[in-house]
């Protein structure tokens, strides 16, 4: 979104999501944590990469309102920074003495959090700007304040406009934010000011609309159950399997090795964090539990969290979409439980989809609500303001030194280079962050009994029969894909190094060696996808429980983060950051190492063009797999499936 902007249209059931634009990245190259830049002359500093890429004059349309209620938060920075990224290194390498000792959020809060008297100054100048003062949390890490558009352009010498881009009118500072220099080496970053945040996705693509989605037949229970006869030819024949109806519980359990075992991740926490909450959620969870042959959330398993301080938020987002995120937030739910049926799962749900994500996972950290915290969402970039990655870049470091593990879905558009206007390679944001397991999707086969056949890497190109031909001619056009490629923004981290190979390392030919993404990878192909189970308001007003497929890496990381709850059982502690225990199985037999199939492969999908039924009929298609635009999968670590995806008890009782 770099930034580039998500669009998104329904388009047979399907919430098919597509980014414009792009930012010239040589600026970027490096991520400086501290953005306070003196300039001379003057007694105020600038904030350094708080004037979004798109707001030029290309995109202007007007000056923001002098009277419009702006909401922000004023970001301040970790006391010794770079201590506390040591700690967060070394309580997460297992060849550390200190691997393991994780600090509580008091101590790492006594360590480096922002001091009262920073809070205090910075809480002072706002009120001396005439801001209404709003929450700060316990971890210092930011404050939150509110006043008028003219009250944002005075203190911080600025003037807003209001600025085009993909269908939306988006606020952003013309210049960059000016703060005092005596807080100049205090505040970090202030978020709000701008409305970059409302370009926030969540990770899957065929997401149902506001009313029912319902999977049309013909579908398979497995792989090649059912076959599509007398079909156009395509890559040498005109037989191929019908799409299966979504995996069960006891197919993904069965797939990845992990009944058995022993393990349901009781004891265990997982945090999903997703915006909104779903009305219905703990009785669909309940639901498909029962259905499934799962158990059902004990009381007091399953509990649903609002940050404090998010619920007073003075704007009205202009993207909002809060049934859309209920699919979500079921999705992400369900897919914990069906790995790990005994785990504690809280939610948390931000009031909105685009401000408040930050101060939800902040939440979950600062209270070490979990160990484990699955998140759904992302920028389709790193193409970001730099104060807009900060922020979430210091909450990360305090989870990796609190031994909470951090999930993030590597995205659904591959290397975004088919999803914006310019065709630039980029990787998202979080999930590109060192500090974060990056989840990326395959495509998973299961057989008769819930066996594992193969995976390949997810990729999907689409061609609809037309008049009995695919058209466009196969594989046609590119639908979604994992994430995955090489960071512009964050070296190599020192787990990555000898596992990923130098050629995507460097893939830019910097002369320097790049964060990589993803890590590890589970099934998220929307074709190959998992059943949940959703209450639903169907056309003629009722209003059911129904069930329907559903994938994107929306499904991969929560599929993950349930995995990794039982590895924390099997181990008997948490395993915090993951990735130097990941990577340090890398190649053996923990993993299924997966590949480019022998020959290619597609499955046909019928879909109803209303969604719900075949009254207005029904559309049929071909979906080529493993069609990962730049990306590749091959012989040990690939940037589409990172070092694999996890095998049962090789990888569950040694990580």
């Amino acid at each position: 979104m770099g930034v580039s902007a998500t669009a998104r249209t329904v388009e047979k059931g399907a919430l098919v999501t597509r980014r414009i634009g792009y930012i010239a990245f040589a600026s970027a190259m490096t991520l400086i944590l501290a953005l306070a830049v003196p300039a001379a002359g003057s007694s105020t500093k600038s904030l350094s990469g708080s004037v979004p890429p798109w707001a030029t004059s290309k995109n202007y349309r007007s000056h923001t309102s002098a009277s419009t209620n702006v909401g922000f938060r004023v970001y301040l920075g970790w006391r010794n920074a770079s201590s506390a990224e040591a700690l967060a290194r070394a309580v997460s390498d297992p060849k550390s003495s200190s691997y393991g000792k994780y600090l509580t959020p008091a101590q790492f809060r006594q360590r480096f959090a922002p001091t009262q008297s920073s809070v205090n100054a910075v809480k002072q100048w706002l009120h001396s700007a005439g801001f209404t003062i709003g929450f700060t949390p316990s971890n210092n890490i930011y404050v939150a304040a509110e006043g008028t558009a003219a009250k944002v352009e005075k203190a911080f010498s600025t003037k807003l406009n209001n600025y085009r881009l993909n269908g939306m009118t988006l606020r952003a500072p013309a210049t960059s934010l000016r703060v005092p220099s005596s807080l100049g080496s205090t505040i970090t970053a202030v978020l709000g000011v701008d409305q970059v945040a409302q370009l926030v996705h969540y990770d899957h693509p065929d997401a149902p609309p506001a009313g029912a989605f319902v999977n049309a037949p013909p579908c398979s229970d497995f792989w090649n159950e059912k076959t599509a006869t007398g079909m156009p030819e395509a890559y040498g024949q005109t037989s191929f399997p019908y799409v299966e109806c979504g995996r069960t519980p006891s197919q993904l359990r069965g797939a990845y090795g992990i009944d058995g075992l022993g393990l349901d991740g009781s004891g265990q926490t997982v945090a999903v964090i997703d915006a909104y909450a779903s009305p219905t959620i703990l009785q669909d969870a309940n639901e498909y539990s029962s259905r499934h042959g799962l158990p059902q959330f004990k009381a007091h398993q399953f509990s649903q969290v609002v940050a404090p301080g998010t619920f007073h938020h003075p704007e009205k987002g202009q993207k909002q979409d809060p049934q859309g995120w209920y699919g979500e937030e079921t999705l992400d739910v369900e897919s914990v439980h069906t790995m790990a049926p005994g785990a504690n799962v809280v939610y948390v749900g931000a009031p909105n989809n685009f401000q408040d994500l930050d101060a939800a996972l902040n939440h979950v950290v600062d209270r070490h609500l979990a160990q484990i915290v699955t998140n759904s969402y992302g920028w389709n970039t790193e193409f970001l303001p730099r104060g807009f990655i900060t922020p979430f870049y210091n909450i990360m470091v305090q989870a990796v030194a609190e031994g909470i593990g951090v999930y993030f879905s590597s995205g659904d558009d591959g290397d975004e280079t088919e999803s914006n206007a310019d065709g630039v390679r980029t990787v998202d944001w979080p999930a590109s962050s060192p500090w974060v397991t990056a989840v990326g999707g395959t495509s998973l086969a299961n057989g008769p009994n819930n066996s594992y056949l193969f995976e390949t890497g997810w990729g999907t190109r689409r061609a609809i029969l037309t008049d009995n031909a695919w058209v466009p001619t196969p594989p046609g056009t590119f639908l979604y894909a994992s994430g995955g490629g090489t960071s512009r923004l964050f070296a190599q981290p020192a787990y990555q190094a000898g596992v990923v190979p130098d050629s995507l390392a460097d893939y830019f030919g910097t002369g320097h060696k790049w964060r990589v993404v993803p890590d590890i990878a589970v099934d998220g192909d929307p074709n190959t996808g998992m059943l949940i189970g959703q209450t639903q308001t169907f056309p003629d007003g009722s209003v059911q429980y129904s069930e329907y497929r559903l994938g994107g890496t929306s499904l991969s990381s929560p599929l993950m983060a349930g995995i990794m709850a039982l590895a924390d059982q099997a181990a008997g502690h948490p395993h915090g950051f993951a990735n130097p225990a990941i990577y340090a199985l890398a190649g053996s037999g923990a993993y299924r190492d997966i590949v480019d199939p022998a020959t290619t492969l597609a499955v046909v999908r019928v879909d109803y063009i209303n969604t719900v039924d075949d009254s207005d009929g029904l559309r049929t298609s071909l979906r080529t797999m493993n069609e990962t635009e730049t990306l590749h999968t091959r012989p040990g670590y690939d940037d589409v499936t990172g070092v694999g995806s996890p095998d049962g008890g090789a990888f569950v009782n040694h990580v």
